[in-house]
């Protein structure tokens, strides 16, 4: 029986159809302990413990993502302060974008306490050091080249103009910070009246990015789940969808009206993942989600990546369990070498 702890933004607003829900969930059934806790319940205690305040929902079988995120959430389940020495490992799912509006403070303090935990020999996935440099798209720039869409990031107006310009095609354009899809904008020729009020819309919250439109991409482009540098797979399946967006929007994110569809992975998309596994093992990136188009990434999320539900009801193919039976077999090693590995090591081993 592993003790697992999951960070989110906040425990009382996770929603039963998130993949962090479907991963507890699923832990809590295969017979671990599993707590919940947010972003603003650690607890540096005197002693250099690090505690938390956290909810659980542990000692039952679930048959529903709704039942068991209700007892999570209930009323009744009163929080309990936990020292996280005691977990056997600790999952980073919160999204630091979600909070950059309202809640600045709170997007490095999972990353923080994370690594104040690894210190002491705690297993925290994704490696806390690594996601500390993966906070903007910028991380996105140092996987090859051969990947990337041709970019260009600025907060000078005219140098996105100019990138803009060179294109033969549409470009994309967004922030540096962010995700979900907010204040993406896809520039054609209809839309270059309008430039310098779109640009200018990005720039006043930080960089600009100017990236390379993908013509493939108005199929929508394909989330890949992978685990420890490879395709998480399970019964010859991928986990995998495709997200499509039939409304003419520039974003197929499913937070902005995209929509789920089953996913055919080709050899072109295995060979992608095939050039980021170096950097993601390098990096300790435990668990990302990839979006792709055809032989291009969009983005690498390494940020609570989400659609395994979606990855289930294309492929009929519970994932989750894989992927807790992976936090077990690395848990089983922390108790054979405990600290002398690395958490970055063990974190993609």
């Amino acid at each position: 029986m592993m003790k697992i702890g999951f960070v989110v933004n906040d425990v009382l607003t996770e929603q039963a159809v998130f993949t962090t829900t479907r991963l507890a969930m699923a832990a809590v059934n295969m017979g671990h302990h599993c707590y919940l806790l947010g972003v603003g319940d650690f607890v540096y205690a005197p002693d250099g413990s690090i505690e938390a305040h956290a909810r659980s929902a542990n000692g039952a079988k679930y048959d529903s993502l709704e039942k068991y995120l209700a007892a999570v959430q209930s009323p009744e389940t009163k929080s309990e302060r936990i020292n996280l020495d005691e977990l056997d490992v600790l999952l980073l799912r919160n999204d630091p974008s979600d909070d950059a509006t309202d809640r600045p403070w709170a997007q490095t303090s999972g990353i923080l306490f994370g690594q104040l935990a690894a210190t002491r020999g705690v297993l925290v996935l994704n490696d806390p050091f690594s996601m500390a440099n993966a906070l903007n798209k910028t991380y996105f720039q140092h996987f090859p080249e051969q990947v990337r869409p041709k970019t260009c990031i600025s907060r000078d107006v005219n140098d996105i103009k100019a990138f803009i310009a060179e294109q033969k095609d549409k470009v994309v354009v967004k922030p540096l910070q962010g995700s979900g899809g907010q204040s993406v904008f896809l520039i054609g020729e209809d839309e270059k009246a309008n430039l310098n009020q779109m640009i200018e819309a990005v720039i006043r919250d930080g960089y600009c990015i100017a990236q390379e439109y993908l013509p493939a991409a108005v199929k929508g482009d394909v989330r890949m789940f992978v685990m420890n540098g490879r395709p998480l797979m399970k019964d010859g399946k991928y986990a995998a969808f495709r997200r499509k967006n039939d409304s003419g929007d520039a974003r197929s994110n499913m937070h902005t009206g995209g929509k789920s569809v089953a996913a055919k992975v080709t050899s072109k998309m295995l060979d992608l993942v095939e050039m980021v596994r170096p950097k993601l093992v390098q990096d300790g990136m435990f668990l990302v989600g990839l979006d792709i188009v055809e032989d291009k990434l969009m983005e690498i999320n390494v940020f609570s990546p989400g659609g395994l539900g979606s990855c289930q009801a294309h492929t009929k193919v519970d994932f989750a369990t894989e992927v807790v039976r992976d936090l077990e077999r690395k848990a089983r090693y922390r108790t054979f070498y405990g600290t002398s590995m690395r958490n970055r090591g063990l974190a993609t081993l």
